[in-house]
């Protein structure tokens, strides 16, 4: 793939402004504490101190844990935490925390010392002491936080998060105030004394409210927080032994359930658990609505090294392995579906765990593709979310996969009068000697979730389209530079130029004419694929494919224009020219640009390009949405507006 790209043009500082506007707004939060005379000491065991501008101490009591929205960077200084399974030491570096309120709120939490027990509690002390000075924490704050001082407790350094990627979230007007707390504003409660009482979404007013606040981040009811039921724990401690000890060769975990049941939240949760433990852990994206660490629309194949603390939209990478399918739904097309998931699966080279995370669709063909999945991959454990009742799916033991057909493959047939009882839950196990040898073979554990509205897709805190557009934003972020302050508009950023006949070119979700295909193109989010075959064409071009390929994709872009003349593609992505020179095919799917990218941008003068309010609804096909009045409709608790 042919690329020349020139230096991005001068564009306005407004970014940073906007981004020294919103630390001035935290720091102004903070401030207003004291000034209200609202700053009671703090709850036992908790105290947080002002190390240096931008930044916070925080010492955690023995089990002690904080539930917080916003974003910092955590270091550990004294003692151990954990954040979302993962445990964090001293001597690891430091590491971003983004804990917005579409996803339930981070907790930092106090780990129990292994080492506390044994040791002279004054060298203990003087470690501390000394940590606090390494990081040239102030004298007052050091005394601070040595007069609460214990053995077991655990000290933290929480800095003032500001990444290429933040920078270019936080530009953008719906997103201006994504990692600020989310305060109804409805009537104020009352005490029995008539006195104003605080809302349970408030942030708690105190002193160490007021310091943790010019960090950028607010404490929030533990509620807020991640909520583990028994059952959870139980097939997490399950699964982590099983993938450290290895007794029976290395795991392959499938998760799966309906919409909403916590699916990905558990993945995260378990992979942060066993990077405690492993170098390295496999994760296969086959939720091509709901993706973790690329845009939709894509099945994937992720070595994770690092713990990812929060949303996918603020941990954007690339996979080691990746299909474009094109759209966020598989019910139009699951054959191509299950050929993407079998080409993505064999690049998994069994030396480490796998955790595979499936869609939501687990009912009628959905129910039938799950089977096949679980016939195709061959998972040793299958973990089964869903609510106590069973009112989305049937438990899927061995032996109701083994009989159950499948949308593409067979079921063993029953014998004449044989019936499968599947009324207990939790009789699951094949008993000795009657296992057929052909039977699936692997363990099934039940996770019943117990958060608030758990399984109710209608009642989510944020809608899956906007999730969806926020991943793709996340992605366009990493086309700032890291080492500029001010956020760089999308349209000051010189594109690659592309020749016509060095690419081919596919619609995968629906039939253009070939001369439609540039009108459909232009203004689109491509991806950027290899596929085995040389690319030959005589003229100018366009090279049209007829078929879509399964083929490898290395990233995404934005076709920023067409030039006709030249027969170029101007195309802006953040790939690198290394992966771009092996670039031989432009996939175009059914997933669309957010409307905010157009319409939201710094520094645009005049009309808009590809935005238009002059449109002729007489042209066929051009009419209104109709509104699906049978759906309840959703409120959300996260105000995003994308129009």
């Amino acid at each position: 793939m042919p690329a020349r790209r020139g230096r991005p043009r001068r564009a306005a500082n407004r970014g940073a402004a906007g981004e020294g506007r919103a630390e001035a707004a935290w720091r102004e939060f903070a401030a207003s504490f004291a000034q209200a005379g609202m700053v009671p000491p703090g709850g036992a065991g908790l105290a947080a101190a002002e190390a240096a501008e931008g930044a916070a101490v925080l010492l955690l009591g023995p089990q002690q844990a904080l539930t917080f929205s916003g974003k910092c960077r955590l270091t550990c200084l004294y003692g151990a935490v954990r954040v979302l399974g993962f445990a964090v030491a001293p001597h690891q570096p430091p590491l971003p925390l983004l804990s917005p309120p579409t996803h339930c709120a981070l907790s930092l939490e106090a780990l129990p010392a292994a080492s506390a027990a044994h040791a002279d509690p004054r060298q203990l002390r003087t470690a501390a002491r000394s940590a606090l000075r390494a990081h040239r924490v102030r004298r007052q704050a050091r005394l601070k936080l040595m007069a609460r001082f214990s053995p077991d407790c655990a000290v933290v350094l929480l800095e003032h998060l500001d990444t290429a990627v933040t920078r270019f979230l936080l530009s953008l007007p719906p997103l201006c105030r994504l990692f600020e707390p989310q305060v109804s504003r409805g009537p104020t409660p009352r005490r029995p004394d008539g006195r104003a009482a605080q809302r349970e979404d408030e942030p708690d007013v105190t002193a160490e409210a007021a310091v943790l606040a010019a960090v950028g981040i607010v404490p929030c009811s533990p509620e807020r927080g991640l909520l583990l039921s028994d059952s959870t724990l139980c097939a997490l401690q399950e699964l982590v032994r099983v993938c450290c000890v290895e007794d029976e060769g290395v795991p392959v975990i499938m998760v799966c359930g309906p919409k909403s049941i916590g699916k990905s939240t558990f993945n995260r949760y378990l992979i942060n658990l066993l990077l405690n433990h492993l170098p390295s852990v496999e994760y296969m994206e086959c939720d091509i609505g709901q993706t973790e660490f690329t845009p939709p629309g894509c099945v994937s194949l992720s070595n994770v090294t690092e713990p990812f603390l929060g949303p996918p939209f603020t941990h954007q990478r690339t996979p080691r392995k990746m299909v474009y399918y094109g759209q966020t739904s598989c019910e139009q097309d699951t054959e191509r579906y299950i050929d993407v998931v079998k080409y993505v699966f064999s690049s998994y080279r069994k030396e480490v765990p796998l955790v595979i995370n499936t869609m939501g669709w687990v009912k009628g063909e959905g129910l039938l593709l799950l089977t096949d999945m679980i016939r195709l991959l061959s998972p040793t454990h299958v973990v089964q979310m869903d609510v106590y009742d069973w009112k989305a799916m049937a438990p899927l033991t061995p032996e109701s996969v083994h009989l159950a057909p499948g949308l593409y493959t067979k079921g063993k047939q029953r014998a004449k009068g044989e019936r499968m009882d599947l009324s207990a839950a939790e009789s699951w196990k094949c008993s000795e000697g009657e296992e057929d040898a052909s039977a699936p073979e692997y363990k099934l554990l039940y996770v019943h979730p117990e958060f608030p509205r758990a399984g109710a897709a209608g009642e989510a805190r944020v809608h899956s389209s906007i999730l969806r557009d926020m991943s793709i934003l996340g992605y366009l972020g990493q086309l700032q530079p890291p080492d500029v302050a001010s956020v760089l508009p999308l349209h000051s950023l010189v594109p690659y130029q592309v020749p016509f006949n060095a690419v081919a070119l596919r619609v995968i979700h629906t039939d253009v004419a070939p001369t439609n295909i540039m009108y459909a193109v232009n203004a689109s989010w491509v991806g950027l694929c290899r596929i085995p075959d040389e690319i030959r064409c005589q003229t100018a071009g366009p090279v049209l494919l007829t078929q879509t390929p399964i083929c490898d994709c290395l990233g995404f872009g934005i076709v920023r224009g067409v030039d006709m003349e030249k027969h170029l593609y101007h195309i802006l992505t953040p790939v690198p020219p290394e992966n771009l020179r092996v670039v031989n095919c432009l996939l175009l799917g059914n997933i669309a640009i957010p409307n905010c990218i157009f319409v939201s941008q710094e520094g645009i003068e005049g009309e808009i390009p590809y935005v238009t309010s002059e449109y002729n609804y007489s042209i066929l096909g051009s009419g209104k949405l109709r509104k699906k009045k049978h759906f309840k409709k959703r409120e959300c608790t996260f105000q995003c507006d994308y129009t």
